[in-house]
């Protein structure tokens, strides 16, 4: 993949910076515990509808016992579920949807490219494509080490917090 294919050159981001740590990540997003995909969002461009995050993987990820044992790598699912998360903070964030959560609503396109281990920083590029008041569309890119990892369109979908509360009863 050529540097004109990425979302945004790594060269225009720096990921020790943070501009919204766990906490004002959770301001947007309702995943807590083992299913928060998300260290801190390092990029956000309002202008272009592109957010960079990254997850710091440690080695009590809820994976990292079965998946494999001895040799752990993060879930392909896992990888897609934390570009969700971005997106979701990102179209939250920049109001771009109505919507008081936004769920997975599928993939499309998505390649696994490499291995992620515990001990590394997953970083990941999204740049929302669409947003309308039925779905977002958001195209993702991983990295590990400056390699592309996982990359992909995600779809969301918007849920209301009247839903949400259904479901708890």
């Amino acid at each position: 993949m050529s540097k004109k294919d990425l979302i945004l050159d790594p060269s225009q981001y720096d990921v020790n910076t943070v501009v919204a740590d766990i906490e004002e990540i959770r301001r947007y997003n309702p995943q807590r515990h083992e299913m928060e995909q998300l260290t801190a969002i390092c990029h956000e461009d309002r202008q272009r509808n592109i957010c960079v995050g990254y997850k710091d993987l440690g080695p009590d990820e809820f994976w990292v016992r079965g998946h494999m044992p001895g040799v752990p790598i993060m879930p392909g699912v896992v990888m897609c579920e934390a570009a969700a998360q971005l997106a979701s903070y990102c179209a939250r964030k920049f109001k771009l949807m109505d919507a008081e959560m936004i769920g997975f609503g599928g993939l499309k396109d998505v390649r696994f490219r490499g291995i992620v281990r515990p001990g590394e920083r997953f970083v990941i590029a999204v740049n929302l494509l669409r947003a309308r008041r039925a779905m977002l569309i958001a195209q993702f890119q991983c990295f590990v080490r400056g390699e592309m990892v996982c990359d992909g369109i995600v779809l969301g979908i918007p849920f209301s917090a009247d839903l949400l509360k259904g479901a708890e009863s």
